[in-house]
């Protein structure tokens, strides 16, 4: 389907380098590369070339969840993709299932949530400031469209809140161990938890917290490195820099808690 008004698309050059654009009639996409106009890009198909003003060569796509993620516009820190997919495998997410998200940031990992969830699917997400619960909403919006499978609250999860019946749990809260009670009230029997913490101090103190309580079971602590390759010609090795530590990852699930 071609382009048409409206629609977001990424510009990538032959470095790599990835710009957002929402296409407008009689709009510029400007790089220190030159310009583009956008009429030039609607009515063309996904993967077209097109020629910037000073003869520079960019490629035109849909951008991808990864691609919208590391160049959406951001208010605080992110879950990288690395971190996102790993999450989503080992939490567990699917089509239909309920999901708590405590601590909403940029919105990066709910863009991912949701994407999985689908529209039979509901997430809940709680963020202790407004500002950064609009942001999210924003970016959101921005990719998705309309969501209303999903509820956005002002609040904390360190605080009881009334919804119960959640499939899983994910956490990007500095204080995940003040929020166990809550997991314990608001998971499912055998619902996933997952807590992303920048620290190993973090993970010790969330960790003793989940086993004191005798409700979860399958504790599990990893950490993500991510490593790309250099290929040209007989040049053949790993790349010198590689994406190291972002986060911690902590997963446990939930039993039905002892009476």
């Amino acid at each position: 389907m071609v382009f048409e008004e409206g629609t977001l698309v990424v510009f990538i050059d032959r470095q790599g380098r990835h710009y957002l654009q929402r296409l407008q009639a009689g709009g510029r996409f400007h790089s220190h590369r030159g310009y583009v106009e956008h009429d030039r890009v609607i009515g063309a198909n996904p993967g077209s070339t097109v020629i910037s003003s000073i003869g520079e060569e960019f490629f035109v796509l849909h951008p991808t969840l990864m691609d919208y993620t590391m160049n959406m516009p951001r208010k605080s820190g992110i879950i990288y993709p690395k971190d996102t997919g790993i999450i989503l495998m080992w939490a567990d997410i699917f089509p239909g299932s309920r999901v708590l998200l405590g601590g909403v940031g940029s919105g990066a990992l709910l863009l991912a949530v949701l994407r999985y969830v689908g529209p039979t699917g509901q997430v809940v997400a709680y963020d202790v400031r407004q500002d950064m619960l609009d942001y999210a909403a924003q970016n959101l919006e921005n990719y998705l469209g309309e969501t209303p499978n999903l509820t956005l609250k002002l609040g904390s999860v360190y605080e009881p809140i009334e919804e119960r019946d959640f499939d899983r749990a994910l956490l990007d809260v500095p204080e995940p161990w003040q929020a166990v009670e809550t997991l314990c009230s608001s998971l499912t029997p055998g619902g996933i938890v997952c807590a992303y913490l920048p620290s190993i101090t973090q993970v010790d103190a969330f960790v003793t917290a989940v086993k004191q309580t005798a409700a979860f079971i399958l504790v599990e602590t990893i950490e993500v490195l991510l490593r790309d390759w250099h290929l040209a010609g007989k040049s053949v090795r790993p790349n010198h820099r590689m994406v190291g530590h972002t986060g911690f990852l902590v997963f446990a699930r939930k039993l039905e808690r002892p009476r």
